[in-house]
């Protein structure tokens, strides 16, 4: 075979290399921004569907605690106005999410996924202590309506 047709299939197979190691490169990146998105919105959902399980929580203790559930004490309007902020904070997340996420860098979408899941682990404790404090609230109305109905 020729030496100049040796060299240019050198060449060519050295190019092909090279161009299939870019594209699997950039599809990698690609599928981990994807990831990183697809992260960011289900971490969005669950921590709306915890901000909102603690403003029922909320809601349900302050209406057995208070003597009249209608008008509801400072502690519960604060505690609505926490959850509401954190509802609010979410949609401008969901705002950026949708705005910034495509242009973002991956950094900045792993520091979005870190802060999110940041979130959640600080509201976890707060849902379970609020859980807790829940059973022991109707465990102690229902031993009350015992005791009256006993008595």
């Amino acid at each position: 075979m020729n030496l100049s047709l040796m060299l240019g299939l050198a060449a060519l197979v050295v190019l092909a290399v090279a161009l299939i190691g870019v594209a699997l490169a950039y599809r990698r990146k690609a599928e981990r921004r994807a990831g990183s998105v697809h992260r960011l919105l289900e971490l969005a959902d669950r921590l709306e569907t915890d901000l909102r399980t603690c403003r029922a929580g909320l809601q349900q203790a302050h209406a057995v605690m208070s003597v009249n559930p209608d008008l509801p004490a400072s502690s519960e309007q604060e505690a609505r106005h926490a959850v509401d902020a954190g509802l609010r904070a979410l949609l401008q997340q969901r705002i950026w999410i949708r705005d910034q996420a495509p242009r973002a860098s991956q950094q900045q979408l792993d520091e979005a996924v870190s802060t999110m899941n940041d979130t959640r682990d600080k509201l976890r404790p707060l849902l379970d202590a609020l859980d807790r404090a829940q059973h022991d609230l109707d465990s102690a109305m229902r031993e009350h309506l015992r005791r009256e109905h006993d008595a």
